[in-house]
């Protein structure tokens, strides 16, 4: 009997020490599974050789960011301390809490403390800012900060937050302009940095507004309180005089990069899904996450991680008088005799009593399920056609259809999906021409002509339901100083255009990046300055019905093989609407090229083009950068700088030394200054129409090519433009 129970009490322990070890780990052997109690699942890992790679490394340490406490910190991506949440395998995603990004404090008379910083700061990163569940977040008054995007395009979202009293800011008391904003994220985001616009300071709401701030925030997490605004600290001082900045939590998209499913299935010792039962999900733009198939849980990342889900522990699995059994990846309901299996109820199976059961052969079942299977695949193809049709609707697609048919599209062709990828060679990256604020720009050969086809990330919903329309407009605009849309692509969520292919590159590298020995004329400069007016002085006035361009820059002004100037990119535009106002939800457009009122209205007018237009010609003029990131803060606007130099009469100081030294031509030079002084006017009522520009520019360049016998007079061309300038539209 001794003996009975001892052997007995063996083979319990065994029993538990064996379901002890098959039970599914989160870590690799010998590494730490939590820090802080918080689980850190594989492919993480705290400590050496516990990571898939460097990028998923976690620190389990003390940080001044949140109180010296111990936390698990993803510090190996950013410069400052990202504090572990929580991880999830299955969506991909973690979230963290982040420091406040950026802060600027006003005293009474003067700024005392501006700080701005990068954030995600690696490229290549494995990590995305989630754009769903984060918004970019600015809290303050009269406070304008900027979210940019990366180090290779100036493009920028902007948040604008206003007030002018405490009792003000008391009585809204929400994240809706007044003392706070918040604003959305582009898609695939994976670096950013913060910064305040110099020009809007909260010196004069001192009293109440000491500081403001700007972060990226979950959006459901953070509710906005005025003591935000009020307070100099958003956050404490340790005994040693330690700032630690207020954190917020944010959510980050994370995959394994870089491949697809496809080509890293191709290498077993690279590829990361390690368990038996485990599946593969590419994520498009993000590379592949590893889940464990469908009856199976824990972590597939590691080898056994995927471990069979006991149903049966379920006592609801099946229906009473059934019977569960569990097997590996799945379980069954067996019926007691007397009973039947009635697979018309939910469930695997479910157990009754009714004799008239709709009973079938097994060569029957094998053709209903032959059946299926055909009914499915034809299914989806009518689905992915009915998708492709629906979209080709929501743009518009029938209407600008009719009106090709009509010959009313003078050459607009609409392209297939299928046209486009083969054009583009399935939009290789060998193709690709360039990048921009709006999409990506692909060579491509539609019908044995070299064309530019542009992806577009992302499009506005009033722009999609109108785009058929707009379509029908711009391909219209028949002007030899604008870039001649061929044609477009309907069956996609986005729309793809296709546009001429104009070969000599962009204006921004023609001048900031010359090839050596070779020197850009004050002529040539003034024609392709004259050129480019000429093209938005004809969207804006001769165009039916206008046209605002949105996004006029250097890099979107093309050179065509004999340098002639091509007005591009309408991702931004805007039909001139035909009541008396248009007001945009999100700033957008290229930071430094920016209309100052349109960032702070929200309205966007062709006195905007005006501005930027301005900036243009100071880079025609000086071949200098928009935003120079390397200059001393005061320098870095090159817009400020040149206005400021103007008023100390050192313009001359700005200009590019390959027209600094034409002594002849400095009155020339001078008008042309004077003009980008008109149009880079902070009200836009002061701004020249960019029909006036076209004219001056003209008359300019006449003078430069017949300057005989004719005198530049400034106070002239001021009163010229003044009088040709008429009332604002807006």
């Amino acid at each position: 009997m001794a003996v009975a129970m001892i052997l007995t009490q063996f083979l319990l322990l065994l029993h538990f020490k064996t379901a002890e070890s098959a039970k599914s780990t989160i870590a690799l052997p010998g590494c730490p599974e939590s820090c802080g109690g918080i689980p850190i699942p594989y492919p993480f890992g705290i400590g050496r050789n516990c990571s898939l790679s460097q990028e998923f490394n976690v620190t389990c340490r003390l940080s001044h960011y949140y109180n010296t406490t111990i936390i698990p910190v993803l510090s190996d991506i950013n410069e400052l301390d990202f504090g572990i949440l929580n991880i999830s395998l299955s969506l991909g995603q973690a979230r963290v809490s982040s420091p406040t990004a950026s802060r600027q404090c006003y005293n009474r008379t003067e700024k005392n403390e501006h700080w701005w910083t990068y954030l995600m700061n690696n490229g290549d990163t494995s990590f995305r800012i989630n754009s769903e569940k984060n918004k970019f977040t600015v809290i303050g008054c009269n406070t304008l900060a900027y979210l940019r995007l990366d180090d290779t395009t100036n493009y920028s979202v902007g948040c604008l937050s206003s007030c002018d009293s405490l009792d003000t800011l008391n009585k809204y008391g929400s994240c809706s302009g007044i003392g706070c904003c918040q604003t959305a994220i582009p898609k695939e985001t994976n670096s950013f940095y913060i910064h305040f616009d110099d020009r809007y300071n909260n010196s004069d709401v001192y009293d109440f507004n000491p500081c403001s701030y700007a972060t990226v925030v979950e959006e459901t997490e953070f509710k906005f309180r005025t003591t935000y605004v009020t307070t100099k600290v958003l956050g404490n001082f340790t005994s040693s005089g330690y700032y630690i900045a207020k954190t917020w939590p944010m959510v980050l998209d994370w995959a394994i990069r870089n491949t697809t499913c496809d080509t890293a299935l191709k290498n077993k010792f690279t590829y990361a899904c390690r368990s038996d039962h485990s599946i593969c999900l590419t994520i498009s733009g993000r590379g592949y996450l590893c889940n464990c198939s469908n009856g199976y849980e824990g972590n597939p990342y590691l080898d056994g991680g995927c471990q069979d889900i006991n149903e049966c522990v379920n006592p609801n699995a099946c229906s009473k008088p059934g019977k569960c059994h569990n097997f590996e990846g799945a379980y069954r309901c067996s019926c007691p005799i007397g009973w039947r299996s009635n697979h018309k109820k939910s469930g695997p199976g479910e157990c009754d009593l009714n004799v008239a059961l709709v009973t079938g052969t097994a060569a029957g079942i094998a053709a209903l399920l032959f059946l299926g299977v055909a009914i499915y695949v034809l299914l989806e193809r009518r689905k992915l056609s009915k998708v492709k049709e629906i979209y080709f609707q929501q743009h518009g697609g029938w209407i600008l259809l009719e009106k090709i048919k009509l010959n009313q599209g003078f050459g607009f062709t609409i392209f297939t999906k299928q046209q486009v990828e083969q054009a583009t060679n399935n939009f290789a990256s060998a193709n690709i021409l360039g990048y921009g604020g709006h999409g990506t720009v692909y060579r491509g050969t539609l019908k044995d002509q070299t064309v530019a086809i542009k992806k577009c990330k992302i499009v506005d919903e009033r722009k999609k339901k109108e785009f058929g329309k707009e379509m029908l407009i711009v391909s219209q605009i028949n002007h030899k100083n604008i870039v001649k849309i061929l044609g477009c692509c309907l069956e996609v969520e986005i729309p793809m255009l296709v546009y001429e292919f104009i070969p000599n590159g962009t204006l921004y590298h023609y001048i900031n990046y010359k090839k050596q020995g070779s020197h850009i004329s004050l002529e040539t400069r003034l024609r392709i300055a004259h050129e480019s007016a000429e093209a938005l002085s004809y969207l804006h006035t001769l165009a039916s019905p206008p046209i605002i361009h949105g996004d006029v820059k250097s890099a979107n002004i093309l050179l065509d093989q004999n340098y002639t100037a091509k007005l591009s990119d309408f991702g931004a535009s805007i039909l001139v609407p035909t009541d008396e106002a248009q007001f945009v939800t999100l700033v957008q457009g290229t930071h430094g090229y920016l209309d100052p009122e349109y960032m702070q209205s929200g309205q966007l007018t062709d006195k905007s083009d005006v501005y930027s237009f301005g900036v243009v010609l100071l880079e025609i003029l000086t071949s200098k950068p928009v935003i120079d990131f390397n200059a001393p803060e005061e320098k870095r606007n090159l817009s400020s700088r040149f206005l400021s130099s103007m008023e100390e009469n050192k313009m001359q100081e700005l200009l590019d030394d390959e027209i600094k030294n034409e002594d002849d031509h400095m009155q020339l030079i001078k008008a042309v200054a004077e003009l980008a002084k008109e149009c880079l006017s902070m009200k836009r009522e002061d701004r020249p129409m960019m029909k006036d520009v076209a004219e001056e520019l003209l008359r300019v360049s006449k003078l430069k090519q017949h300057p005989w016998g004719q005198e530049y007079n400034p106070e002239e061309t001021e009163t010229l433009l003044s009088e040709r300038s008429q009332p604002d539209r807006d």
